[in-house]
């Protein structure tokens, strides 16, 4: 069991997982971790190194794109996740929030995050609680609720794709890059936001993010990924800290600054693997 896990109710226990696409590529190569109850846990890594993937794996969507799980194991509440469609997965309570602010062009802000509710059954005046509620944590989609989807700045569409994940009532979001293509203090805000939902309302966050400097700021425990393996994790503060984070992936080292150029060595180095 994961050190995230230890000690702790475990919620999401990914074990050992293989991943290929088209029969033919192996994209993860034996992924383990492991997200707590009421925690954010960051997963770390740069393009390609299979996030994504990892998202995709435990909310059932790698078949659309002829993807497929080989090997190892994904439990939620201990239970496994395998044999569930991906609207069986939102049942359970596991919703992703997918990489670019997918959002439904055509249709109204509000309309949008009423799509998220489209699993319910605890009534209308549940649903229009939590829409208020949603509301008041993105005050801008109040303003904008009337407006097109496709016509919103791109910072207002992810608040858009999370509020209509928070309509689910989903006890997990799987947040897949949420800071891509915003301005800084976009990011910002949207951070804060999560960590309001996540101290407030109890909804645990498994995020996935190429940012590891903001990343490690509001997550509690941190993986990194490198090619489809776990290279490193720990308590997001050890990670902030650790030297090799440092250089490899928040660009400082003992004499500041460095350019990828000066770092670029790392794939040679990787001195956590030694």
């Amino acid at each position: 069991m994961s050190e995230n896990a230890a000690g702790q109710e475990s919620l999401l226990e990914i074990n050992n997982i293989e991943v290929i696409y088209n029969h033919v590529i192996l994209v993860l190569k034996g992924v383990s971790l492991g997200v707590r109850k009421g925690g954010i846990t960051a997963l770390l890594g740069g393009n390609g190194a299979g996030k994504t993937t990892t998202l995709k794996a435990v909310s059932n969507l790698l078949k659309s794109e002829r993807g497929e799980i080989t090997k190892g194991s994904i439990r939620y509440h201990g239970q496994s996740l395998a044999e569930l469609n991906p609207s069986d997965v939102v049942k359970r309570g596991v919703i992703q929030v997918m990489e670019g602010r997918h959002c439904f062009e055509h249709l109204s802000v509000e309309d949008n995050l009423m799509t998220g509710a489209y699993t319910r059954t605890d009534g209308a005046a549940a649903i229009k609680r939590d829409l208020d509620m949603v509301y008041d944590y993105f005050p801008r989609l109040r303003e904008r609720r009337t407006s097109q989807a496709g016509y919103t700045s791109g910072g207002e569409q992810q608040m858009t794709a999370i509020g209509r994940a928070l309509m689910s009532r989903p006890e997990t979001v799987l947040l897949d890059e949420p800071s891509m293509g915003l301005a800084p203090q976009l990011v910002e805000e949207i951070f804060d936001i999560v960590k309001d939902l996540n101290e407030k309302e109890g909804v645990s966050f498994l995020l996935a993010e190429q940012n590891t400097n903001v990343a490690l700021r509001f997550a509690h425990y941190g993986y990194i990924l490198e090619s489809g393996r776990v290279v490193m994790d720990g308590p997001a503060a050890e990670l902030r800290e650790n030297p090799d984070v440092k250089e490899f992936y928040l660009g400082m080292g003992d004499e500041g600054r460095k350019s990828f150029r000066d770092v670029r060595s790392y794939r040679r180095r990787k001195r956590w693997l030694s």
